[in-house]
């Protein structure tokens, strides 16, 4: 595949995806139901979809890096203090785990999985081929 630029557009549009996703999933990965943490778990489903219906829709592995790397820049972003000394994720209460630390570090790890599963074509291509 080479250059084209229509290819930068897809590439465009899935980094701004992934950033507006990234932005949700930080906000929301904070709500829990007593002791779950349903809104973690709710935005790492989410991201993970995201993540896969970019790779099989446009079967490209940078627009699918490109999404993961603009929901990984937006979680990093958001997570720290604003410039009026807000925070979005605050920090846990001694002796529990964070789940905006535990959000910053598996929404790249599953970007990295899904960009580097192998192609449906490659697998073909393998795969030999029935005679009937």
């Amino acid at each position: 595949m080479g250059f084209s630029w229509a290819r930068l557009g897809t590439w465009a549009v899935a980094l701004l995806i992934g950033a507006v996703y990234g932005v949700a999933g930080t906000i929301g990965q904070a709500a829990a139901w007593g002791p779950v943490p349903i809104g973690l778990v709710i935005a790492l489903i989410g991201v993970a979809a995201l993540l896969v219906a970019v790779r099989l829709l446009v079967s490209d592995r940078w627009a699918a890096a490109a999404t993961g790397l603009g929901a990984t820049v937006a979680a990093l972003v958001f997570s720290g203090r604003g410039p009026g000394g807000s925070v979005v994720v605050p920090a846990p209460a001694e002796g529990e785990i964070s789940t905006g630390l535990l959000w910053t570090i598996i929404v790249p790890l599953i970007a990295a999985i899904v960009v580097g599963w192998p192609s449906s074509t490659v697998a073909k291509q393998a795969a030999p081929e029935e005679s009937n």
